[in-house]
């Protein structure tokens, strides 16, 4: 009898295949003491496992490129921790093993983690791995990461670590399941830019019997175990079907009956560049500047740096709309240099534009920077900036923008629940919104988006984030001016018709969900997108939203 499952579907496509587990590394050595005079060999046996960790963490990051990268380098800057590592050598020196030492240290720094707010919570996953891959260094057994196998398989974890997400061999894992996990998490955002089906947030895939045959749909977030022939074959069709539709779909965004929707893509810096224009982007939705900065936190980029990164994007859309978002710094991202360390909430503190006016050099420099990279090109340079709360706010911005000589449209992001519902008044400062749906569905639930339980807050789908995006669109439309969104709901394309039908203007994604993006939104007209919209808004929950969406556009 097939068992229906379902998590969260965040990368498009369909998996069948039989399940294999993620391999984990033994994660609690034996704690036993160490004569005094070994503490010497202990300490240069930890310092060489944490070296060698980081080197591969860096060499892995290097084959995959793009965003990968910065996560992976991220996960490296862990294992190096200064702190971390003088923490390691005194365990030692009062007698722990290199091994436990490594263990014990890496507890307490987790301990530290989880308390800090919202994006470093989330990193916990990452340094659990780090420490992993340090203890199986030292006790001399396998890595944890992806099982070896010559047959292809469905990969199913607990949660997938960026270091083993980058690297998945596409030919081997057809799709991959987690129990933790948000659409924003690190394993949905990496398989959206393999193109890897994946489904995260879905409960017991952990106990799920090694060998079993599933089919996962990563559009649905539906998990079919044991599906007999009949359903193999019907989903086969449907997956042919929609990579036909992707293939016949090309040009810009468009609805049916010709109404435009510009599609653009979201990147991370330069790497991520020849994806976008790959798949056909018709420019860069959200510039994600912050990992320029995020290479070293104790200082910021030089301003010539920062020129030769910013042109290097600009370049690649001569006379496409280029749209950069100044430095989002401070709790899910923290600068030493920048944002404060002692906050007790860091996610409702100093973060984003805030942390730029109180460092307005460094917000000067960007701005410089950006205006200088743009000289002479035929690009449509526009910049926003992030976590604005209100008309105060955007004021401050817009005036930043022109002491610095910027020549480019000046926008905020709407990522705090009071942009939303003061949109008309922030448009009076500046000439264009773009949602952040992740944080905006974050700040709106009181929702972590790294937290696998509180998931369905999480989804875009929600009711109240949807009436929250329609307040945005209509006081642009009413002012004459855009309202895109940049977050990840753009990357849904039945949700996508629905935010047409809001009034977003246009849409911003993963650069490798823009075909289906563009293929499902050329199979309606502007009012059938309008109908999805009221009728998933009438709704009370995300399920019944979505699953109203999909009557109205499939004429039920």
């Amino acid at each position: 009898m097939t068992e229906t499952l379902r998590g969260v579907g965040v990368s498009h496509g369909v998996a069948i295949g039989q399940v294999r587990h993620m391999g984990t590394a033994v994660l609690e050595p034996p704690a036993q003491q160490t004569p005094t005079e070994e503490a010497p060999r202990e300490q240069a046996r930890a310092r060489q496992a944490v070296e060698a960790v980081a080197a591969d963490l860096q060499a892995r990051g290097n084959l995959a490129g793009g965003e990968a990268q910065a996560v992976l380098e991220a996960q490296a800057l862990m294992a190096l921790d200064p702190e971390l590592m003088a923490d390691v050598e005194r365990r030692v020196a009062v007698g722990s093993t290199a091994e436990r030492a490594v263990y014990d240290a890496f507890a307490a720094y987790r301990a530290l983690l989880a308390n800090a707010g919202e994006y470093l919570a989330g990193r916990v996953a990452d340094l659990d791995d780090v420490r992993n891959r340090i203890v199986a260094r030292l006790m001399g057994v396998p890595m944890p990461g992806v099982p070896d196998s010559d047959e292809p398989y469905v990969l199913f974890a607990r949660d997938l670590a960026p270091a083993d997400t980058a690297l998945l061999d596409p030919t081997l894992v057809l799709g991959f399941v987690t129990e933790e996990g948000g659409p924003t998490s690190h394993s949905a955002i990496l398989a959206r830019a393999l193109g890897v089906p994946a489904v995260v947030a879905m409960a017991g895939a952990t106990d799920m019997a090694e060998g079993v045959v599933v089919a996962v749909d990563g559009s649905t977030g539906e998990v079919l175990v044991e599906p007999s022939e009949e359903q193999q074959a019907e989903l086969r069709r449907i997956a042919a079907e929609r990579k036909a539709a992707l293939s016949a779909s090309t040009g810009p965004g468009q609805t049916s009956d010709g109404h435009k929707v510009p599609l653009l893509a979201n990147i991370g810096g330069p790497a991520d560049v020849p994806a976008a224009v790959e798949m056909g982007a018709e420019g860069i939705g959200l510039f994600r500047t912050e990992f320029l900065f995020l290479d070293d936190s104790k200082q910021a980029p030089t301003e010539e740096a920062q020129v030769q990164a910013y042109r290097k994007v600009l370049e690649a859309f001569p006379e496409g709309r280029v749209v950069v978002r100044v430095l989002d710094a401070g709790a899910d991202k923290p600068l030493d240099f920048l944002t404060p360390g002692d906050e007790p909430n860091p996610a409702l503190g100093v973060r984003g534009l805030r942390s730029l006016l109180e460092h307005p050099e460094v917000l000067q420099s960007q701005l410089r920077a950006l205006a200088r990279a743009a000289a002479g090109l035929p690009v449509y340079l526009e910049v926003m900036a992030p976590m604005v709360a209100d008309r105060t706010d955007a004021r401050a911005f817009a005036d930043a923008c022109r002491e610095a000589g910027l020549s480019a449209k000046f926008g905020a992001m709407v990522e705090i629940p009071s942009a939303a519902l003061r949109a008309r008044s922030i448009l009076k400062e500046v000439e264009f919104l773009s949602l952040g749906t992740n944080d905006l569905a974050q700040y709106t639930f009181a929702a972590d988006r790294q937290v696998g339980a509180v998931a369905r807050l999480q989804d875009p789908w929600q009711p109240a984030l949807l009436d929250l995006i329609a307040l945005s669109a209509e006081a642009a439309g009413a002012t004459g001016k855009s309202c895109g969104v940049c977050g990840e709901a753009a990357a849904d394309p039945v949700l996508a018709c629905v935010l047409t039908g809001l009034g977003v203007t246009s849409l911003s994604m993963g650069a490798a969900s823009i075909p289906y993006v563009r293929a499902t939104l050329a199979k309606y007209t502007l009012a059938q997108c309008q109908r999805a919209a009221a009728a998933a808004r009438a709704t009370d929950t995300a399920d019944e939203a979505r699953a109203a969406a999909n009557q109205v556009l499939s004429g039920e």
